[in-house]
Order: C-alpha cells, then structure tokens, then sequence
C-alpha cells in the first residue's frame, strides 16, 4: 500500500479573503471548487501538479451548521481568531488506494472515515471526532477516490504551479515520521518534509509562472528547494 501526498488545506475567514490570500503570494487566481454539505464548508481549487492541489476552505455563510464539529478545526475558536487575522495553512490530505486498510493498519487514530461529496465528487476521508487536525496539522487527514475515476486534480486547468516541497515543523518529528509510516506514506523523495521545530508550522514552495513562491503559516521552515 502506498500512501502519497494529495492536497494543501488552506483555511480562511471567508472564501473570498482566502483566494486573494493565494492571488497575492503566488499571482494566479484560484479555480471555482464548490460545496460540502455534510461539513457546511465550501472551497477554491488550485492544481499544484500531476494529482495535486491546494484547496482554500472557509465555513459557507450560505449553508446550515452541521450536527458534528466542521472539518479542519474550523469551528475552534483560536482559529477562528487566527483566521480573522489571515488565512492560513492548517494541513494536508495524504491518497490511500485503501483507507480502510491504511487505518486499521495504523496505531495513530486517524478518525473515523467518513463518506463525502461535493457536487459530481465523492470520497471517504478520515475526520477526528472534533474536527481539529491530528497533531496540530502535522499529520494528514487521509482520503480515498475512487479508483475507477481521475483524480479531481485533473480535470483543474493547469496555471503553471508547482508544488516544489512542503516543510512540516513539528517539535517531534520522529513521532509523526512513525505514524506516517505505520499508513504506508511515501513522501516522493523529499517532497514533504517533517522537520525538527518548536512550534507546529508549515512552508510550502510553490513553482509559479513568476518563480519560486512561498506560502508559510506558523512557525516559518526552510529554504529553496534541494
């Protein structure tokens, strides 16, 4: 079983803010996502290579509240401040061709893997019965697509992003490192790193038509790409 990376999770006050947040650090603009009706989210798409891409997430003012803690830690009150603030990079999304396999395999708790859907899309992800990222962000949700149709990354239009590595600080790295092995995780030859830091943080570079751009939130990590 192989796991690999499959998406950035950016969140933000209002969907609006969070794509002008992206606009202005990588100058392109975000691609329409859609809604999570089980979740009462909505996102911008932006496809950062060959099954890959960043997602700008934001509670949708549209939407009822669900009965269950929204994804992403987005009804923590210290986000909520944090975002009010800036967006922000709050975590990653890891593929599984089996995550129930990858899940019962693993000692970490993922979450209980949930069933999903935004409009035509389906999948199943892990989500913590609170809703906040497992380790701060640090380690992924995981997701399963179905194998019989392209990765939704695909059918994005490619604006000419990149994503070069993603630089993950954690004050344990040798534990996240372990539960990121126990679900069979591939980081690709290095493009995402786990990283001795005093605080939970990322840096993701991005390849853009305008150059090498950064995208940091938290404590701030690493350098060009080696």
């Amino acid at each position: 079983m192989r796991t690999v990376f499959d998406h950035l999770v950016v969140a933000a006050a209002r969907l609006d803010e969070g794509a002008a947040w992206v606009r202005e650090r990588l100058g392109v603009e975000m691609n329409p996502g859609g809604r999570h009706p089980r979740m009462g989210t909505h996102n911008r798409l932006l496809r950062v290579g060959p099954g890959r891409y960043m997602e700008v997430i934001a509670v949708d003012p549209d939407a009822p509240a669900p009965d269950r803690p929204r994804w992403f830690g987005l009804d923590e009150p210290a986000l909520q401040a944090r975002l009010a603030r800036e967006p922000q990079i709050v975590g990653w999304v890891a593929r599984t061709p089996d995550i129930a396999c990858a899940t019962a395999g693993s000692s970490t708790p993922f979450g209980a893997v949930e069933p999903m859907t935004r409009g035509v899309l389906c999948w199943r992800i892990t989500i913590p019965a609170d809703g906040v990222p497992l380790e701060g962000g640090a380690l992924p949700s995981l997701i399963e697509w179905p194998a019989d149709r392209p990765h939704p990354a695909e059918s994005l239009p490619d604006l000419g992003c990149r994503l070069a590595r993603i630089d993950i600080g954690h004050p344990d790295p040798a534990r996240i490192a372990g539960a990121l092995a126990t679900v069979g995780f591939d980081d690709e030859g290095g493009l995402v790193r786990i990283v001795e830091a005093p605080r939970i943080g990322f840096t993701a570079l991005i390849e853009t038509p305008q150059g090498l751009r950064r995208l940091a939130s938290g404590e701030e990590l690493g350098g060009s790409p080696a």
